[in-house]
């Protein structure tokens, strides 16, 4: 447990990381394969989808990202917004956390009781995912961080990737070596957090 609980401390959000990795590609797809694998699902519908770009398709998306963003972002703000951008292009790679709206359909129309609770669910699914994903990858020395530039690049990036129309994107997670450690976490008292009855 207490290698667990190391693992969950040690992931953090890094944003600005080298554009390599500390581990083989190889790897980094075996840790992607185990979390997709082995995230929970209700009623084991196992809808979370993701996507893995390395190289010249890590690179396509952040120029998607930033081909959109150039459109509604006001010029007197964009040469920050590029930097920004341009940093997470800068990666070594991205994984991309989708949902397949098709599963979802299909757990409403079968189960009809719980219909307005699976897309809860869902998110749900979606952030134990992204979670296993970020702390295995804190474990091996990557850091990454979670952004969210949907829904506006998600009909480029479904083009681009050729995906099937019912992956909705949730998040986009830049990784790369680490440059240097965040600075020093700080924490709301737990008292206010946690209720304890024994």
């Amino acid at each position: 447990m207490t290698d667990y609980f190391e693992a969950v401390k040690t992931r953090r959000s890094h944003r600005n990381v080298k554009p390599e990795s500390p581990v083989s590609d190889d790897r980094i797809q075996e840790i992607v394969e185990f979390a997709v694998k082995h995230t929970p699902t209700a009623f084991n519908a196992q809808g979370g989808r993701v996507v893995l770009a390395l190289g010249k398709h890590h690179e396509k998306v952040w120029d998607i990202v930033k081909d959109a963003l150039k459109e509604v972002v006001p010029e007197k703000k964009w040469d920050k917004t590029a930097q920004k951008i341009s940093m997470f292009k800068d990666s070594y790679g991205t994984v991309l956390f989708f949902n397949d709206e098709s599963v979802l359909e299909k757990q409403q129309e079968k189960m009809p009781l719980y219909a307005d609770k699976f897309a809860l669910w869902a998110d749900q699914t979606q952030g134990m995912l992204q979670h296993i994903v970020w702390t295995a990858f804190a474990t091996e020395g990557i850091g990454a961080s979670l952004q969210h530039y949907n829904p506006l690049i998600d009909e480029a990036i479904r083009d681009y990737f050729n995906l099937n129309e019912s992956w909705t994107l949730h998040a986009q997670m830049p990784f790369g070596a680490i440059k240097e450690d965040p600075g020093e976490k700080s924490f709301e008292p737990l008292e206010k957090r946690l209720k304890v009855f024994k």
